[in-house]
């Protein structure tokens, strides 16, 4: 059994209320409710409202996902209804909450709706790509076609965004064990060195007195550090989800140094992949443009591409409206001119993809190794600061003393 929140008007007492109801499929519990004269105007699944660790438990990965498609191709593809190639992935899922969906999905296809009506009422699981992807295979008969192409598409995606993070794992280690270094220093030997130049009666050298300013302030004042740092990461992670915080970071991301190259070429390989996925299943180009425009995830290369959409609708060629725009690399219009010029935008399309995902190969790599020597400098920067402030005073303390 499920539950579901609910809106409705209750039309004995001619109002609008808000309550739960328990049923097993979505089209049952709208049935509870009329039966008591209860006209339901909204319904979701209430496990989708619980708080952070019921959200995880909820998410669907991206392989379930995939998965998924394919399984759902194959059946199709070899001549199984619908409903029944449903029930068969619905039996064979493992995941709680996809198999709780396709039971949703199989209630509201039997009840004549298409698939991909019944997929947005999913929109954390099955994504805008997703249900355009499936209503065209609907619209053009190819279904399992459209389904294969979509399992193709979310790999490649997930395998781009697995190497990118990869690529950030290691300087975020190494980073973390400077800090954690300092921290050690800081807490546990420069203490030691203030008593021992107190006992000699000498006065610090000026950088060890501020290392021991910094380390008395975080023994005896550590839970104003911790929550400084506590609200500093509260309103960091608010600000970003606000359009100019977003709109401030994405457009880091394209010119921060070292990694702006790798970040232009994912948002190219991401925006073509789809283009191409779309338009290869029939999509508008209109809609492609739009659902290729969000799934890029970057909110200044999104509005540079439905710049492009809004010139295309006013008859203008993709090629010549995307072309000037600062962070489109001017290879993907020209080899999109060349798509139109043979009349084969998807396959030149795809090409592009393909280039832009070996780049992101090529730049992760130089990434890599770029990245060490400038690691290797800030530790080498850690230790001079260190020797100066800690043993250079010892030293000297040594040589006085002798």
């Amino acid at each position: 059994m499920l539950t579901f929140s609910y809106t409705a008007r209750d039309t004995a007492a001619n109002k609008i209320i808000k309550s739960t109801v328990q049923a097993e499929t979505e089209a049952e519990a709208a049935k509870l409710l009329m039966a008591q004269n209860i006209v339901p105007l909204s319904m979701e699944v209430e496990a989708e409202k619980k708080g952070f660790f019921a959200s995880l438990n909820s998410r669907v990965a991206t392989k379930e996902k995939v998965i998924f498609s394919r399984q759902l191709s194959t059946l199709v593809n070899a001549g199984l209804p619908l409903v029944q190639s449903l029930n068969t992935i619905e039996e064979q899922t493992a995941n709680k909450t996809l198999k709780n969906v396709v039971g949703q999905v199989i209630g509201d296809v039997n009840g004549g709706s298409s698939l991909a009506d019944s997929f947005v009422k999913y929109p954390k699981i099955f994504d805008q790509i997703f249900i355009a992807l499936v209503r065209a295979g609907e619209a053009s008969g190819t279904l399992d076609k459209s389904l294969e192409r979509l399992a193709d598409q979310q790999e490649h995606d997930a395998d781009m965004m697995s190497k990118v993070k990869g690529a950030m794992v290691y300087p975020a280690i190494v980073l973390f064990a400077i800090v954690g270094v300092i921290a050690f220093m800081l807490l546990t030997v420069v203490p030691q060195v203030e008593k021992l130049y107190n006992d000699m009666g000498q006065e610090l050298p000026f950088i060890t007195m501020i290392l021991v300013q910094a380390a008395n302030f975080i023994t005896n004042f550590w839970w104003v550090v911790v929550g400084i740092i506590a609200l500093g990461v509260f309103f960091f992670l608010r600000w970003i989800k606000t359009e100019p915080g977003r709109r401030a970071i994405d457009t880091f991301k394209l010119n921060v140094p070292v990694f702006s190259g790798l970040f232009r070429k994912l948002y190219m390989a991401r925006f073509t992949r789809t283009l191409q996925t779309l338009l290869q299943s029939g999509v508008p180009m209109l809609e492609a443009l739009k659902i290729g425009a969000d799934s890029v995830n970057n909110v200044v290369v999104q509005e540079e591409i439905m710049r492009g959409q809004g010139k295309v609708k006013n008859g203008k060629a993709l090629s010549v409206s995307l072309l000037g725009e600062p962070y489109i690399m001017e290879f993907v219009p020209q080899m999109i001119k060349i798509g139109e010029q043979s009349g084969n935008i998807d396959t030149m399309v795809g090409k592009v993809a393909d280039f832009y995902e070996k780049e992101v190969d090529t730049a992760i790599k130089g990434i890599s190794t770029a990245i060490e020597p400038i690691l290797m400098v800030c530790m080498a920067g850690m230790a001079g600061l260190l020797v100066g402030a800690i043993l250079m005073p010892i030293y000297g303390l040594a040589n006085t003393a002798s």
